[in-house]
């Protein structure tokens, strides 16, 4: 049964995950629709120094949003930033080192940004992992579970209060096909 589940997640996955599949979706992409003004908007934006992360808090910055930039590693965070406030001329870029496995100092950092900010227009869950060898964090979770789930859940119902004062709040959670895999021995 894993055999065939396996080769359908696949083929799923070449079908709707490859360039084949973003030719198939962008079909229906309407560019006019990107073209929007986030000025006067916050946004918060979990593994912002590189990947989707950092590509997301580009757009948000080139169109004028206000961009917290949530990062483990705060000299990637800090080039990041750099390229970001360079590239689009927005300065109003900032920058917060949080490990989102950590979540003892996520509650904290949610705590004291709703102490410090007054808005949030937008929260996104970018930041993950994906450990091959069981690690643990230093409160004894396992990390992907610390930072992909207990991370993002409370880092999100912390800050909701201050998302619900927001005009027109929104939470985005990214999420990859990664997780999904060979099948885990059983027994």
């Amino acid at each position: 049964m894993s055999v065939y589940r396996n080769a359908i997640w696949f083929l799923n996955g070449v079908h709707h995950y490859t360039r084949k599949g973003y030719e198939a979706a962008s079909k229906d992409f309407h560019p006019q629709q990107l073209d929007v003004s986030v000025v006067g908007r916050s946004f918060m934006v979990t593994g912002a120094n590189s990947g989707i992360g950092r590509a997301t808090a580009m757009a948000i910055a080139k169109r004028g949003g206000t961009v917290h930039m949530v990062c483990r590693n705060k000299q990637k965070a800090e080039e990041a930033r750099l390229d970001i406030v360079n590239e689009s001329g927005n300065t109003e870029v900032h920058i917060h080192v949080v490990d989102m496995s950590e979540t003892h100092k996520v509650w904290a950092f949610a705590e004291a940004f709703k102490k410090q900010y007054s808005s949030l227009n937008v929260l996104i869950n970018n930041a993950g992992c994906m450990m091959h060898k069981r690690e643990v964090n230093a409160e004894g979770l396992e990390k992907n579970f610390a930072t992909n789930t207990m991370g993002v859940y409370i880092l999100t119902q912390s800050l909701i209060p201050l998302l619900q004062k927001s005009r027109d709040p929104r939470v985005i959670t990214v999420s990859s096909g990664g997780h999904v895999g060979p099948e885990a021995p059983s027994g």
